[in-house]
């Protein structure tokens, strides 16, 4: 294949609209410079706000996380990995409750649970607190569906926002964990969680 047409099969995708795969009508362009019908990305949007081409986040993602608490305390307490600083721990507090409309199975009962997180108290970790908080006032560290640990249905589970559960233990669930702070960082980047929004 030549460089023409390698430049006009390109263009000839650029007139395609990766959601429907069809040619876009009415065009609506994205401040990532993506295109779509404006009918198929406004549909996409109905569900999370952002380009399905490169995850840019136009707007504010709400989850679906039910109604509950977040609490912060500080503790003298040391993590392994961070024996500079103190740290903080976190309590996530959820009363039992019946599903809503945004959930699995609308009407149906869930129960209550409680979880407990680390973070060290350093500057990299406060700003990781700072985003938790900012993504569960936009309720997306939890949701309601099927525990991967116990295979319950119809229970709050963690959201693919990854927390440590224990201070101790090494990186599945614990310290020391080196890459914790960065990796946890991207993944609420991917639920639009930054310090710029």
């Amino acid at each position: 294949m030549d460089d023409t047409q390698s430049r006009e099969g390109d263009a000839e995708s650029i007139r395609d609209c990766s959601i429907c795969l069809d040619l876009i009508r009415k065009k609506k362009t994205l401040k990532c410079h993506h295109s779509f019908c404006a009918e198929c990305i406004d549909s996409v949007f109905r569900i999370k706000p952002a380009c399905p081409i490169c995850n840019t986040f136009h707007g504010v993602y709400i989850g679906t996380q039910p109604h509950g608490t977040m609490t912060v305390t500080q503790s003298w307490k040391r993590l392994p990995g961070f024996d500079h600083c103190q740290s903080y721990v976190i309590k996530y507090d959820f009363p039992a409750g019946i599903q809503g409309a945004e959930h699995p199975k609308p009407g149906m009962r869930y129960g209550s649970t409680s979880r407990t997180a680390f973070l060290p108290a350093c500057k990299e970790g406060e700003k990781v607190l700072r985003l938790l908080r900012k993504a569960f006032d936009r309720r997306l560290l939890f949701t309601i569906g099927r525990s991967v640990t116990t295979g319950l249905n119809n229970v709050i589970t963690w959201n693919d926002i990854h927390h440590k559960t224990s201070t101790g233990g090494g990186p599945h669930f614990g310290y020391p964990d080196p890459e914790y702070l960065s990796r946890v960082q991207e993944e609420l980047r991917l639920k639009g969680v930054t310090e710029d929004d």
